[in-house]
């Protein structure tokens, strides 16, 4: 029977919440770290895929980034991507200093704008085992090209607002992370609001904004740059129907990776968490998992 435990590390000036799942048997382990995409929470389905790693013999550290979930630092809902790369520095730092983990095994995991962060983490760490991106954002300005002109606009208005509103210590100005077609938001396309709230658990805490400074960097966001750059096995999964994140922008990227195995999906971008596609997505990620690095499972044999 496994086991999860409630953790926390520090990263930067604050620290960041996270679940550390142990599976049974011989330790010390592989440990697969989980972090989530944009503006998303550990809740919203991370755990489906850690349970289902940590039955095969896997560890996972599931976190949430700082001014998130239940991770630390003020002001709340500020997405800053440099802070939340220096996030997954911290969690590949605390795993190597747990005896239940293998220090020289770990994997990293992330999906959406989180995909992005890791295929950047990997490349800068160099030492980690493997690297799995799921619907990965990769290029910022294709995902741009998704968002109306006039919806660009309105966000980079108050974008501006916020940025000069924090320079006096005023509270952030928001926007909404998901919402209907044609409404203010930095995801708008028809299956973004249903599809991103279908995440998560009923009474679930989430807040559907982000401090709007974050919509002046994401067009100049290009983690998929760093594929080329990362010298262990990564798999991408790519859904061939993203509506967020442009699938021949994600291929185009992965394939620059020395050691890139990829997987294409008949499903759009948030279909793959549940239902099916979660299980055709998750069974190619234990897979590639099995291939290339050994499991709690695998050690005991």
């Amino acid at each position: 029977m496994s086991k999860r435990l409630d953790v926390r590390f520090q990263s930067g000036e604050t620290d960041c919440a996270a679940w550390l799942y142990l599976p049974e048997g011989t330790q010390p382990c592989t440990v697969v770290i989980l972090g989530h995409g944009l503006g998303g929470t550990r809740e919203m389905r991370l755990s489906a895929y850690a349970e289902r790693f940590c039955a095969a013999g896997y560890a996972c550290l599931v976190f949430d980034y700082r001014y998130f979930g239940a991770s630390g630092g003020q002001p709340r809902q500020v997405l800053d991507i440099e802070c939340q790369l220096q996030d997954w520095a911290a969690a590949i730092a605390f795993c190597r200093t747990r005896s239940e983990l293998r220090p020289e095994s770990v994997v990293l995991w992330g999906t959406s704008f989180g995909g992005g962060h890791v295929i950047v983490a990997a490349a800068r760490d160099g030492r980690v085992a493997a690297v799995i991106s799921q619907c990965p954002f990769t290029d910022g300005p294709a995902s741009m090209r998704t968002t109306p002109p006039g919806t660009a606009l309105k966000i980079g208005a108050r974008a501006v607002r916020d940025l000069v509103g924090a320079r006096f210590g005023k509270p952030p100005v928001m926007v909404p992370l998901a919402g209907p077609a044609g409404s203010t938001a930095l995801m708008t396309t028809s299956d973004t609001l249903a599809g991103y709230l279908a995440l998560l658990p009923p009474n679930a805490p989430f807040r559907n904004e982000v401090a709007a400074r974050i919509g002046l960097h994401i067009g100049r966001y290009m983690p998929g740059r760093s594929a080329a750059d990362v010298r262990c096995p990564i798999l991408f999964c790519i859904c061939e129907t993203d509506s967020v994140a442009p699938a021949s922008a994600a291929q185009r990227h992965a394939r620059t990776a020395p050691h890139a195995e990829i997987q294409r999906y008949p499903f759009g971008h948030f279909d793959i968490y549940v239902g099916a596609a979660f299980e055709r997505a998750v069974t190619d990620q234990l897979a590639f998992l099995q291939r290339h690095v050994a499991s709690a499972e695998t050690n005991e044999r």
